[in-house]
């Protein structure tokens, strides 16, 4: 019904109906305020006097809609319509009921048919119409806006709340220029239309733009100080920033809100929050008391927080898996709560493996990438702290995988977890693959294959699986810096000399390396010990001994070539 006829005919009523018309309008400046409790109430006692008051059954169904009760909202429509089967607002108030379940064309006809009964000259089904696809998920927004730039177009316009509405629409496409130019034009027909300056507020908030949704937001409070939403959006930017800026903000959002429970739980919350957690969990468990199980489950969250900050860790761990029973879908649970059992687990004796088990819930649960690394990082931090190196390494391995470009360290990390967890087989995959391959100018790749391949071998070097790993890793770090990678070259030669010298009985090939250990590094007098005695022409008995014991020296002769404790 538009608005104009709804002044005509409270002019010619009687004063009883007069009071209806206001209370209808009471309601909506509720409902502006987002104040949902104030609105229902003012709208139902609209209702108990006149059941018949369309614009109160369509209004009050939108608030039910606020406070997430489709049901009743849809029960309320479907019941109207049995009796006013025509009216165009109930038929775009069951249309938004239908797109929320997913019936766009049901939904479609309802908003054509809406719009056919009033000849296309009703502003408030227009709106009513670019509301319900504003709001609905799946509502189609460019229709919205066809629709409401219609309404622009009715003899005599001038409702800002059509503007707002385009503003949310094009807010929804995610186009924010066209969205701010919506609501300037609300706040041109209506100076004093605080939802317009809010609204532009939150167009740059969500491009994280502070030098803008901030001032705008001021300015809203400003333009109206009853405007709780615009209270509210500046208190919780503050929450976590500046408690002191955030307190003031808070005090005004509760004195214009509609009291009740959420008003206790936010100032508990912000006890918490302002460095008084014993306050906090008194206060919050004296809530749970109270309200039972009507309490919102994050009271049980505060208590765990709070008793975990003042270090009781059984009061925490009960509260926070409380809380986990009784989460619902206004506070679900989040990969961050599974994250804080896990840290009040961490200072339990013996229960890492809970700790494990609820970082990979929290994995499991959070979508977002970097908050799935830190998780994974915890856990490999409290595996290494333990000294479980293969716990460390599963870890790292998931934090490997999941990250688009891993960077050298996220590989060294996780391959050298891998080896001290003695998995050289795997270790050998990643060093001498994966790492020689992705950084080959960086000597770690080499170096760690070398000695994965050496572990890998048996004590006696038998198999001489790091010889060629040990080659490579001589002549790359000579190549990339022999001065900052000088133990490398020596570490090569001492692993080259006495394979090929004690385990092959190759002295010639023994005596090249030691060549070039002597070439290298000059001033090593182990490196020229073992050279000159490589150089000395290897003594032979006249008689082949006969079943007697060798003694002294080494199997090759070299009278101790091998480098003592290598």
């Amino acid at each position: 019904m538009k608005r104009s006829f709804i002044l005509l005919v409270a002019t010619v009523v009687t004063g009883g109906n007069v009071l209806f018309a206001q209370s209808v309008e009471q309601g909506r400046k509720f409902f502006y305020y987002e104040r949902w409790k104030s609105a229902q109430e003012t709208f139902e006692k609209v209702l108990a006097a006149n059941p018949n008051n369309i614009d109160a059954v369509y209004w009050l169904g939108q608030t039910l809609l606020e406070v997430k009760d489709s049901v009743g909202a849809k029960n309320l429509y479907q019941k109207s319509l049995t009796q006013n089967g025509n009216a165009p607002l109930l038929l775009a108030g069951i249309g938004q009921i239908e797109l929320m379940e997913g019936k766009a064309n049901d939904a479609r006809q309802r908003f054509e048919t809406a719009i056919t009964l009033t000849k296309g000259k009703d502003v408030d089904v227009f709106n009513a119409v670019g509301r319900a696809n504003v709001k609905a998920r799946t509502g189609d927004a460019n229709y919205a806006i066809e629709k409401l730039n219609q309404a622009t177009a009715v003899k005599n316009f001038k409702d800002p709340d059509t503007y707002l509405l385009l503003g949310d629409a094009y807010r929804k496409l995610i186009d924010g220029g066209n969205a701010v130019q919506s609501y300037n034009k609300a706040f041109a027909l209506d100076p004093k239309l605080a939802a317009a300056k809010f609204k532009t507020g939150k167009v740059y908030l969500t491009q994280g733009n502070k030098d803008y949704f901030l001032p705008a937001f001021e300015e809203a409070i400003t333009v109206d100080p009853a405007y709780t939403p615009a209270y509210y959006e500046l208190f919780y930017y503050w929450y976590s920033r500046d408690v002191n800026k955030a307190a003031p903000y808070l005090d005004k959002y509760i004195a214009n809100a509609d009291q009740g429970p959420e008003m206790e739980y936010l100032k508990t919350d912000f006890l918490y929050s302002s460095g008084k957690p014993a306050e906090a969990k008194t206060k919050a468990e004296s809530l749970i008391a109270q309200y039972g199980d009507k309490v919102t489950p994050r009271m049980y969250r505060l208590v765990a927080f709070a008793a975990d900050t003042l270090g009781d860790v059984n009061a925490a761990k009960k509260s926070m898996e409380t809380f986990l029973t009784k989460a619902n879908e206004e506070y679900p649970v989040k990969g961050t709560d599974y994250e804080e059992l896990a840290k009040i687990n961490s200072k339990i004796p013996g229960a890492e493996a809970e700790v494990f088990a609820n970082l990979r819930k929290a994995i499991q649960l959070d979508t977002v990438l970097e908050n799935k690394i830190k998780y994974i990082s915890k856990g490999a931090a409290l595996a290494k702290a333990k000294g479980d190196r293969l716990e460390e390494s599963n870890w790292l391995a998931e934090a490997y995988k999941l990250k688009p470009n891993p960077t050298q360290t996220d590989l060294y990390n996780y391959a050298y977890a891998v080896y001290q967890a003695k998995n050289y087989p795997v270790a050998d995959s990643l060093f001498c693959g994966v790492y020689q391959t992705k950084f080959p100018d960086q000597i770690y790749g080499y170096l760690w294959c070398a000695r994965a391949k050496k572990a890998m071998d048996d004590s006696t070097n038998s198999q001489g699986l790091a010889v060629e790993a040990y080659k490579t890793l001589a002549e790359k770090a000579r190549q990339i810096d022999s001065v900052k990678f000088k133990s490398q070259v020596v570490e090569s030669y001492y692993y080259l000399i006495p394979y090929y010298n004690d385990i092959k009985k190759d002295r010639e090939t023994a005596l090249f390396y030691a060549n070039k250990f002597v070439e290298f590094d000059p001033a090593n007098s182990e490196a020229v010990r073992i050279q000159g005695i490589l150089s000395k022409p290897a003594s032979r008995p006249a008689t082949p001994p006969a079943n007697r014991p060798r003694t002294g020296g080494n199997a090759a002769g070299t009278n101790g070539a091998r480098p003592a404790g290598r």
